[in-house]
């Protein structure tokens, strides 16, 4: 197969590139760089640095890509509160010109990286299924809402397959400890270096943690799967304070976390049900939240981290 992933010099695209090259497919990476490394696309790789909120139609021609994986994004929610036009620009401008070069060229499938963390907003229903309405807190959500809205209006005009994964939380090695999202990676690493974590508000907002590695599979089971959406989490509940508590216990520290003010925007509760990727994707996730935790660890305490 010839896939072409969006942001695959990124965090999770680029364990993703990796797995597909693994496979034995043939893989595209288009990356704008401007969070991605080039040092992480396989070698076997073909690289473009390119936005993909331009005009990606002559990309995907010379790549006769057949499926897209398209993990481009602005990926801070506090960011698109503060700069919403921006991330209106990225995740909601970048989709279509994704969904427009794929039907132009032929594109077979698109698998689309939303985010069930911040979709569904609050809702008493958890873990919250794919049913639940859909009320993002927002403009990240809201601009994740459009974009599926918009590979819905592709598939049905143009016939290509459209498969919308709603992360949980993703976390794991390669992930950015210096930004805003990512707080395991923003943890480890301060733990690591010997600093005190700061948590947002009380600490008891809780979420939905899933392992990079399970994400990738989710990816890779979406190639032939029934076109559709789907969570892609654990179907757990993790506060942040059991979180902080669980990496002390890794990283064998004591030290008592700080406590900041709570965060605009930001959900009390989020926990995806998985039911419907166990059904149709045959995927569940493999890793516990604690073997997560230990791996990522592990990367960073081997100075493996962005700097």
């Amino acid at each position: 197969m010839r896939a072409l992933v969006t942001g695959g010099a990124g965090f999770i695209g680029s364990h993703l590139s990796d797995a597909l090259v693994g496979a034995g497919h043939e893989v595209t990476v288009v990356d704008d760089l401007s969070r991605g490394r080039r040092s992480r696309v396989p070698a076997s790789a073909r690289f473009v640095q390119a936005d993909v909120t331009g005009d990606l139609r002559g990309i995907f021609s010379e790549s006769g890509v057949e499926t897209v994986f398209h993990l481009a994004a602005q990926i801070d929610v506090r960011r698109s509160i503060s700069d919403p036009l921006l991330d209106t620009r990225v995740n909601v401008l970048g989709t279509v010109s994704v969904l427009q070069a794929a039907a132009a060229t032929g594109v077979r499938r698109v698998v689309f990286a939303s985010s069930g963390g911040t979709v569904y907003g609050d809702t008493d229903v958890l873990p919250t299924p794919e049913t639940e309405p859909l009320r993002p807190a927002s403009q990240y959500g809201a601009a994740k809402v459009a974009a599926e809205v918009y590979g819905g209006v592709y598939s049905g005009l143009y016939g290509m397959d459209f498969v919308s994964l709603r992360y949980a939380n993703v976390y794991g090695p390669r992930q950015d400890p210096h930004g805003e999202a990512g707080v395991v990676a923003i943890f480890s690493e301060k733990m690591l270096r010997g600093e005190v974590p700061a948590i947002n508000g009380d600490g008891t907002q809780t979420r939905d943690y899933v392992y990079v590695a399970d994400v990738v599979a989710a990816n890779l089971a979406a190639i032939d799967a029934p076109a559709g959406t789907y969570n892609v989490g654990t179907g757990i509940e993790c506060d942040v304070n059991e979180l902080h508590r669980r990496l002390q216990a890794i990283i064998g520290v004591t030290a008592a976390a700080t406590h900041g003010p709570a965060k605009p925007g930001e959900q009390r509760r989020s926990c995806l049900d998985p039911s419907l990727a166990a059904s149709c994707l045959h995927w569940s996730p493999r890793l516990t939240v604690d073997e997560g935790l230990q791996a990522t660890v592990e990367y960073f305490r081997q100075g493996q981290g962005p700097h």
